[in-house]
């Protein structure tokens, strides 16, 4: 039988999670809505 809070204790999370997390929270990327905008900001431009 599995002892769930040994095995907790045992639990180290791994450092690829930790590596993601750092590199979504220090990158600027752009959101959908943002690539949105500017398309349409660049077809205004263009149609004038």
């Amino acid at each position: 039988m599995i002892d769930f809070d040994e095995e907790i204790k045992k639990f180290k999370p791994s450092l690829e999670i930790g590596d993601v997390e750092e590199a979504i929270y220090d990158t600027e990327m752009k959101d959908v809505l943002d690539l949105l905008t500017q398309a349409k900001l660049q077809d205004d431009d263009n149609n004038r």
